[in-house]
């Protein structure tokens, strides 16, 4: 591994290495797989790696909790691009395994909720074990632990295995949002279809304290795309916010939303503001009336006239 590299979720066979070698750069960088999440993230804390490529949402089980809770704590990395998957599974088995041969099944935690009514109708009484991966679950098939594993069908190769069932997916159009992160540094420049992602603390549990949290987007015409609570470790009750919202940092709304966080919150973590993947500019809607950049300018200079008589 050099300081270059980019690192996944490994091992070979992922769909976090089948998401990253989509970008453009994956092709002339050193592509390391890693044994989990933390792994692959504490590699570019390191210095070890410049990026790591991970999951972080899918659109049936939503946040992908280790990724949510690494961004969350120790040393702070910086989202700079996502990419969207969509994810279909295929049942792997060694060679000459028929579908009533199997008893034993294994997949990412996050695989067995978008197959669970697939495994209740074609095997009911298979047990499932979760795996640290998909392509894990392969490597462990193929050592004998487990009769199949859910991955993606492209694994076969790499682990000696057979597709016996393709297009495994309960839900239709299912994806994975995988983001890259690095170490801090200015944010990806604004493209006008972009994310950006904090966590948050509360100061304090009391009546419409998380209204009190949202109000800094809504009166700012800023829309979430996402927020989910994540437990803090500090005791029962405790929790963080995990907030995606539609703009750039640079966007006056998104920017004056982030400092009206950070004047009523005890914390605010800024993992970064980077283009939204397969967005299209016509899907885009124009910011609410008041909350363009020119509305935030224009206000700007009433009162400035204002605090110097010319008003």
């Amino acid at each position: 591994m050099s300081a270059s590299s980019y690192t996944y979720l490994g091992p070979e066979g992922t769909f976090t290495e089948a998401a990253l070698r989509t970008l453009p750069e994956a092709a002339t960088r050193e592509l390391v797989p890693m044994l989990s999440v933390p792994a692959a993230l504490d590699a570019v804390r390191n210095g070890e790696a410049a990026a790591a490529l991970v999951p972080i949402e899918n659109s049936v089980e939503g946040g992908v909790t280790a990724t949510l809770d690494e961004l969350a704590t120790g040393t702070p990395l910086m989202i700079y691009r996502e990419v969207l998957l969509p994810i279909a599974f295929a049942l792997l088995v060694r060679p000459g395994t028929a579908l009533g041969d199997i008893k034993t099944v294994t997949g990412h935690p996050v695989a067995q909720p978008q197959v669970r009514n697939w495994l209740s109708a074609h095997l009911p009484d298979a047990v499932w074990e979760s795996a640290a991966s998909n392509a894990d679950g392969a490597r462990l098939v193929r050592e004998g632990r487990y009769d199949a594993a859910f991955a993606g069908e492209f694994a076969a190769a790499t682990y000696a295995l057979e597709p016996l069932v393709t297009d495994i997916h309960d839900a239709q159009n299912a994806q994975t949002r995988f983001v890259l992160a690095g170490r801090p540094a200015r944010p990806a420049a604004r493209t006008g279809l972009d994310r950006t992602s904090v966590v948050v603390w509360l100061r304090d549990d009391h009546p419409g304290a998380l209204m009190e949290l949202l109000q800094e987007f809504a009166v700012r015409g800023v829309n979430l795309m996402r927020i989910e609570s994540r437990p803090t470790g500090e005791g029962m009750g405790r929790y963080c916010f995990s907030v995606d919202c539609e703009g750039h940092i640079s966007d006056r709304r998104v920017g004056e939303a982030l400092m009206g966080l950070k004047r009523i919150c005890p914390k605010v973590r800024f993992l970064g503001s980077y283009p939204r993947a397969g967005a299209a500019p016509d899907g885009m809607p124009e910011p609410r009336y008041g909350t363009s950049d020119g509305d935030f300018v224009t206000a700007a200079e009433w009162l400035a006239r204002c605090q110097d008589g010319r008003a």
